[in-house]
């Protein structure tokens, strides 16, 4: 993508009613890093995250509680959402909660539109329906119940009894769609990603699509459909235009140009909706598609999907309260290939925070500024001339920007950590065959020092800015201690597809002392 253009990118709209654990904050921290790194390279970037407030699971919950349910999501919201954004570091454009007059107005415009053009119709429904899912459920995710479920027809996902629901509702001519839905995924292979989760796509949508229920009548939890008040718009399909509500579809047509189409982060449970539903919808109201929708994987939990009802869950501040917010972002954004499951586990955690940040990059950090200070008196010195390993790095450095970037492009935020690692490695193999503290014994060395000490700050210089986007707080701590904020202004200014290129620090810039990025942290029992 070239600097300068728009790239809106969205999160899914978080469910409220579930707190919030380290598969949501997973999602968060990938949407942010991919934000802050095209706001970095100058593109115009926005990231929207938010909460689907409506359904009937929100109105049991508020009842069983005894609120109103717009109260219980207000609680919620404040209570468990805005903080993990806080906990996590996400830096996020807007937050849109399905509740709020600018998404209700705009969906019903954007019915009334559908409406008007013939893509819905009244109808009978009968079929299973999952009030966990909110969604009546395929023949594929129904099996037969067992231990005090024999007999009934229980979810696949919840393993709880189906309920039979009869309404009369309004349908969308999703069937409608199928044709031009291949032709989309023909025309742009990129529109769906990973590659498993395109094929998964085209082969459910080469199945034939049915049409959609798009109301339901037996419960006014939600926003009400424009033309006929005894019915809600289905929870699902109010969710979706979160994506379009939140930049001003039917109210704010300038800011809608200027920011629409979207890239959308959703988990693969909820990709059919994404990558069938949303687009179908789109096309028939004469908008354009998603630029794309990214599918990651789930985290595993001693090899389970996290759920609230199996206790899986894990919240992030039992991370962050240990290890931080940088630690956690780190980790989850380089060990697991972004696009596939991974499992979590506190000892990989551990290891990875030892050997990678305390003693790979944060051990780099400090001993290179120790020694600017003690053998430089705290300034960063001139370089001499460069010899063929002082060369290497530089080639790493560049190699390593432009390789990250490319992965970026490709949304894998994994591969663009392990192209910036390479400069984190070069470096400490560097300073370990040039050893300073040898070349400080003789004077006769004392411009070789200057080089070598000026290269490994250097070199810090463009591992500050490239993990800038995944770890915002060690790099801003690394940043101020190389001096670099006096001369080169704030790190978040710095244009990152440019950090590849040499001599950026500017010699006789002061070092700050600086504290460890990453301290020694006591192991939870």
């Amino acid at each position: 993508m070239t600097s300068g253009g728009s790239f809106y990118i969205t999160t899914p709209i978080y469910y409220p009613s579930d707190l919030p654990h380290i598969g949501h904050g997973y999602t968060s921290v990938a949407v942010d890093t991919l934000a802050r790194w095209h706001r970095q390279a100058g593109d115009d970037t926005w990231m929207l995250t938010g909460t689907d407030e409506h359904g009937q699971k929100m109105l049991r919950a508020a009842a069983a509680n005894g609120v109103t349910p717009q109260q219980w999501v207000d609680k919620l919201v404040t209570e468990s959402w805005f903080p993990l954004l806080e906990t996590l570091d996400v830096a996020n454009d807007d937050f849109i909660r399905t509740t709020q007059p600018r998404h209700e107005q705009a969906v019903q415009a954007f019915f009334q539109a559908l409406y008007d053009r013939g893509y819905i119709y009244a109808g009978e429904y009968e079929a299973l329906y999952c009030v966990g899912c909110e969604e009546f459920k395929p023949e594929s995710e129904i099996v037969d119940g067992t231990g005090p479920f024999e007999g009934l027809k229980v979810c696949a996902i919840h393993s709880k009894p189906l309920e039979l629901l009869q309404e009369k509702n309004y349908f969308f001519k999703l069937s409608e769609f199928g044709d031009r839905l291949l032709d989309l995924y023909k025309t742009e292979p990129d529109f769906v990603r990973p590659d498993s989760a395109r094929n998964e796509v085209v082969s459910f949508v080469k199945q034939g699509l049915k049409d959609l229920s798009i109301s339901r009548s037996t419960f006014d939890w939600g926003i009400k459909v424009p033309w006929d008040e005894s019915h809600v718009i289905y929870v699902w399909v109010d969710a979706l235009l979160n994506y379009v509500t939140a930049v001003g579809y039917g109210a704010d047509d300038e800011n809608f140009q200027r920011r629409w189409p979207a890239y959308h982060v959703v988990g693969k449970d909820i990709l059919r909706f994404h990558a069938v539903i949303w687009p179908a919808l789109l096309m028939a109201a004469g908008l354009e598609v998603p630029r794309g929708v990214f599918a990651h994987g789930w985290l595993l939990v001693g090899g389970e999907k996290m759920s609230k009802s199996k206790l899986t869950g894990i919240a992030p501040t039992e991370i962050t309260d240990v290890f931080g917010s940088d630690a956690y972002r780190f980790y989850f954004l380089s060990a697991i290939p972004f696009g596939h499951d991974g499992s979590f586990s506190w000892e990989d955690l551990s290891a990875r925070y030892q050997a990678e940040l305390a003693n790979g990059f944060g051990n780099l950090a400090s001993r290179t500024t120790a020694m600017i200070e003690r053998y430089f008196e705290g300034i960063v010195p001139v370089p001499g001339e460069y010899a063929e390993s002082d060369l290497a790095v530089h080639k790493t450095v560049a190699d390593a920007a432009a390789a990250a970037d490319a992965a970026i492009e490709r949304f894998r935020i994994d591969e663009a950590i392990s192209a910036v690692w390479t400069i984190v490695d070069e470096l400490n193999g560097y300073i370990t065959d040039n050893a300073p503290w040898m070349l400080a014994k003789d004077d006769a060395q004392r411009a070789r020092l200057g080089t070598v000490l000026y290269t490994a700050a250097e070199g810090l210089r463009a591992l500050a800015v490239l993990l800038s986007p995944v770890m915002p707080e060690a790099t801003e701590k690394l940043w101020v201690g190389l001096g670099a904020a006096e001369t080169l202004g704030r790190l978040q200014d710095q244009p990152i597809r440019a950090a590849g290129g040499w001599g950026a620090l500017r010699p006789g810039t002061s070092v700050n002392g600086l504290a460890p990025l990453f301290p020694r942290v006591e192991q939870p029992a």
